[in-house]
């Protein structure tokens, strides 16, 4: 599994544990908050383009693409 698909498929496990879970709990004098979902949702989003990015050979948003004429 590249490293890539395996960040993704952890950020797919923290979402869905804070959806299932919630963000913090607190059982006596101790309390555990998880990552913020919006900063994992932009992690997985930006981890997909790069992943579609390799996929297409490296073209993306990255790249610009100039025309020039002769006048």
């Amino acid at each position: 599994m590249s490293d890539t698909k395996k960040q993704l498929a952890e950020i797919n496990e923290a979402i869905t544990t804070i959806l299932a879970g919630g963000q913090s709990y607190k059982v006596g004098n101790r309390s555990l908050t998880r990552a913020d979902l919006s900063t994992l949702y932009q992690m997985k989003k930006e981890l997909e383009n790069n992943a579609s990015e390799d996929n297409s050979g490296g073209l993306g948003r990255s790249v610009a693409v100039s025309f020039f004429d002769k006048r």
